[in-house]
């Protein structure tokens, strides 16, 4: 009678047996605490959602936030952000910033203030980063430019902040508001006929002529005006009257920048001095409007709907 022996395992079944023998109590270890916790595709849906609700809020409850302009102060109060510095300014700051340390002008920041605050966020405008980027290079310190170039470009902005701090339910407000005005300012003029509008920006001593790709250009575009001076990729340039005129402006609208007191009156004495002015048919006709401040800056802001329903009774005095 033939009797089967077992055959002696080879080297590769030991190998592979002394693995299992080695790693067996790891893997029930792993088993058992996947099936513990519930790993189910729904269960773990619920927790990445969780974190990423979370993860907005982690970012804002850590962000220590610099805004270096009365726009973004405004804007970061409407999206319901904290700050830990404010800029300096003569007008109106929201009421819930005002124990907020103020870091000096916009235009020329106090850099060793601003970093005492040990921000981790510090906006400024695209329209001052010529002037203000290398300074914070200096300080080896990384400032963001926020766009308010024109209404669009803020509402962009005010969409990036929101998602960046959680407050994408706030942005969507604000920009909502912002659409909706301009609509019906669209709506009111559809059908006028466009006047051609002259703006010219003054600051003390002297003044420039603002584009279509200025900030009151935007807003005159938005109500149905056409900016006399077309094709300019700047947002402003130099006054240059007598072609200036040769556009024959059925408006002339003057803003000022910095001391606007001083920059009236030195339009005032201009357009009395200055006999070129009086060959200007919107001068003749009495169009010449001053654009108060702070509802025209040279940044966008969110009292644009406001400016609009100001802006609609210069463009269309006869209306």
């Amino acid at each position: 009678m033939h009797v089967h022996q077992p055959k002696r395992p080879r080297a590769a079944d030991r190998y592979r047996r002394r693995l299992w023998k080695l790693y067996s109590p790891v893997i029930l270890l792993i088993s058992l605490t996947l099936a513990l916790s519930g790993c189910s595709p729904a269960a773990g849906t619920a927790s990445t959602s969780a974190a990423a609700e979370q993860t907005g809020t982690a970012a804002q409850d850590s962000a220590r936030i610099v805004a270096t302009t009365v726009a973004i102060t405004e804007i970061a109060s409407v999206l319901d952000l904290d700050l830990v510095g404010k800029p300096t300014s003569g007008k109106t700051l929201p009421q819930r910033y005002a124990s907020v340390p103020d870091v000096g002008n916009p235009m020329s920041p106090d850099m060793e203030k601003v970093l005492s605050l040990q921000p981790t966020d510090i906006l400024s405008v695209t329209t001052l980063k010529y002037d203000l980027e290398p300074k914070f290079k200096d300080m080896s310190v990384n400032a963001e430019f926020l766009n308010l170039e024109s209404l669009g470009n803020m509402e962009q902005e005010i969409r990036k902040l929101g998602k960046r701090f959680d407050r994408t339910k706030q942005a969507d407000q604000v920009i909502t508001k912002l659409q909706d005005k301009v609509k019906q300012i669209q709506q009111q003029v559809k059908g006028k006929s466009s006047p051609k509008v002259l703006i010219l920006l003054g600051v003390p001593g002297s003044y420039l002529v603002a584009t279509e790709n200025s900030y009151i250009g935007d807003l005159v575009r938005i109500a149905g005006g056409t900016n006399v001076v077309q094709g300019e990729q700047v947002e402003y340039l130099a006054s240059n009257t007598e072609y200036l005129q040769q556009s024959n402006p059925d408006i002339i609208l003057r803003a000022a920048h910095g001391m606007p007191e001083e920059v009236v009156k030195m339009f005032d004495e201009e357009f009395k001095t200055n006999d070129i002015w009086k060959h200007f048919n919107a001068v003749q006709k009495g169009h010449v409007y001053d654009l108060p401040e702070p509802l025209f800056g040279t940044t966008a802001s969110l009292n644009a709907d406001a400016a609009l329903d100001e802006l609609l009774k210069m463009l269309y005095p006869a209306s």
